[in-house]
């Protein structure tokens, strides 16, 4: 298996190099180190063998043979010298430390003769590589060196009073010189294990740290891209990879994140794609399921309504009982409504009016629960453009939320009502964004307060990640997907083109930043701040419009609160904090009929504490 280990093929294939050039480089030093002690061997033979000629030279011109034999026998003791002689021009040894050579003949094809007598006549004149030589015994372990010195005919030999020698001869005899070589073989190879420990050593050391710098840098991270391949595989797409390299595994990690990211999202998108189906069927069903019963019991109570006119107690409760099965009807459309995301049918009506009607239906449930009903309406309450028997769902499914949350001990609901003049800093929602090649910027995956963000791409050095702006205008409330170094500039583009949405020339007022701009369809252009931090924005369009009216209902419980980590998908559908008890549709209709009557819906809750759910229509469409 670890053969298959691309840390271990890199490592072995490093080492192998590693060790190849290191023993050429050893070969290389070990030769250069023979020659250069070899050379140094010579030299000092040759001055040696020169020695020897200036010492007897000499005694040679006055024919002192007794004096020459004393002088080549103490020069040849030395224990650096094996054996020094001399011969002469017939090969006939007539001087030698060792008196046993003396009076024999050498042999000319021997190799200290075959360096001059190789052609017929001899050479006469021989430079140092030929006067040299190195053999072996082959009784002995070490090498030997020899080195021979003509002895040429001069002036003063054919002129000295012996005159032993005619001037017409040019070469008298040979000086020959042997050194053993015992101490320059051992220092060879003392130098020659150095070398090779110093090589087997670079390359153990070497081996290890390119294994631990390889594992560091390729192994690991490689390992870390597979097995998030692996968590991929398996559906885990939440699953990211350390960023903080700057290296080409950096930028692979970056765009696995990038990827995953996307995935994400395409699966989130997927999954709403078939959420909204679901409940469409759903809708589909229940209109199917519920109409013909609810017709039936419409048909039965309004006969009975009209038979009862003279007893009213119980012409009061049939009026309750028609008039609830007509919202049940309304109830029905309003899912089918809800899941083709139908526009609902406006008209002048009392906010109030609609209150107590929702209240006399819960009414009695309430009480049986031992809840208490406040009441806190403004009465005067301008009349407000809506569809009421959407407005009354509504508010009944907010008391009968509040209700559940409550439980059966016992609690306090307080309804009110108020007319409120606001800003559109904070209150305006941003439905429709696009760049400007008119890709749309809203991604209904990752939410706001449960609003579709505008999703916008940003660029900071070789970093990138995606930056989701709160869809309340002014709010502030943006989420970074990925963290920049503070104090860098960062460019936000489109998601899809990647067109700049940077404005030229053009900076916050607030923090002197860069500052991006993306269009709102038939509503003008909306501009902030992309440093992160500073939440400034503008919305000319909007701004000029002024202050806007909205009506405010607020449906507060003293119930068991909703986590933090539970608000923001309450607005899901099929998302229920209730268990097995909840549909998860009421509040997904809630939001869809706020969100048709363009305005918005806010919670605040405190687990153990209780929930106040705030809604908020416009006065005039």
């Amino acid at each position: 298996m670890i053969r298959r280990n691309i840390g271990f093929k890199l490592t072995l294939a490093v080492s192998v190099t590693a060790l190849l050039t290191i023993s050429i480089f050893a070969y290389v030093n070990i030769q250069s180190h023979s020659r250069s002690l070899l050379v140094e061997v010579e030299r000092h033979a040759s001055q040696i063998s020169q020695t020897v000629t200036s010492s007897t030279e000499y005694d040679m011109l006055l024919n002192e043979p007794a004096r020459i034999h004393e002088t080549i026998k103490r020069l040849g003791g030395q224990p650096s010298i094996e054996r020094i002689r001399i011969m002469n021009k017939t090969g006939q040894v007539i001087y030698s430390s060792d008196a046993k050579e003396i009076g024999k003949m050498v042999d000319k094809s021997a190799e200290s003769c075959v360096r001059c007598h190789f052609i017929d006549p001899p050479l006469k004149s021989l430079g140092m590589k030929e006067r040299t030589r190195v053999f072996q015994r082959p009784s002995e372990h070490s090498r030997t060196l020899g080195i021979i010195t003509p002895i040429y005919n001069q002036a003063s030999c054919w002129t000295a009073a012996c005159h032993a020698h005619p001037q017409a001869q040019t070469i008298l005899g040979v000086f020959d010189v042997v050194l053993p070589l015992a101490e320059v073989d051992k220092e060879l190879w003392r130098g020659q294990m150095e070398i090779v420990i110093f090589a087997i050593s670079a390359v153990l050391l070497l081996s290890v740290i390119i294994g631990i710098v390889v594992r560091r840098w390729v192994d690991l991270p490689v390992k870390e891209l597979l097995a998030a391949t692996q968590h991929v595989a398996s559906g885990d797409l939440s699953y990211t990879i350390d960023e903080q390299r700057e290296d080409e595994l950096g930028m692979l990690a970056r765009s696995f994140n990038h990827m995953t990211n996307k995935l994400s999202e395409a699966r989130m998108q997927i999954f709403q794609s078939d959420k909204l189906a679901a409940l469409g069927r759903l809708a589909a069903g229940v209109a199917h399921e519920i109409n013909n019963p609810l017709t039936g019991v419409l048909t039965y109570s309004s006969l009975m309504l009209k038979q009862t006119a003279d007893r009213p107690e119980l012409h009061a409760d049939l009026e309750v009982v028609v008039r609830e099965t007509l919202r049940c009807r309304g109830i029905v459309k309003s899912l089918l409504d809800f899941a083709r995301q139908s526009v609902p049918k406006k008209s002048a009506a009392d906010v109030n009016e609609i209150i107590q009607r929702a209240l006399s239906v819960v009414e009695r449930q309430l009480a049986l629960n031992q809840v208490v009903l406040e009441r806190r309406l403004d009465p005067d309450l301008p009349l407000t453009t809506i569809d009421a028997n959407q407005i009354e769902q509504v508010l009944i499914n907010l008391l009968v939320n509040a209700a559940d949350a409550i439980g059966p001990h016992g609690g306090t609901i307080m309804v009110s009502s108020a007319v409120l003049s606001l800003s559109p800093v904070g209150v305006t929602q941003i439905k429709q964004a696009c760049c400007p090649k008119r890709h749309n910027l809203i991604d209904d995956t990752v939410r706001t307060d449960g609003k579709p963000s505008v999703r916008l791409k940003a660029r900071c050095g070789r970093d990138e990640g995606f930056v989701y702006v709160d869809p309340m205008y002014g709010k502030g409330a943006h989420r970074q997907g990925v963290a920049f170094e503070e104090g860098k500039t960062v460019q936000l583009v489109c998601p899809e083109c990647s067109v700049s949405l940077m404005v030229e020339k053009e900076t916050c007022p607030l923090c002197q930043s860069g500052i991006y701009a993306f269009d709102i369809p038939s509503g003008g252009i909306v501009k902030g701040c992309s440093r992160a931090g500073c939440g400034w924005q503008q919305w000319s369009e909007v701004d000029a419009s002024g202050n806007k009216e909205f009506v405010e209902i607020r449906v507060r419980d003293t119930g068991c609160g909703i986590p933090e980590e539970a608000l923001a998908k309450i607005y899901e559908p099929f998302y229920s904090t209730k268990g097995p008890k909840g549909t998860g549709l009421g509040l997904a209709v809630i939001w869809g009929i706020v969100d048709n009557h363009n305005g918005m819906i806010e919670v605040e809750s405190a687990v153990g504490v209780g929930t106040t759910f705030i809604v908020r229509i416009p006065v005039k469409p």
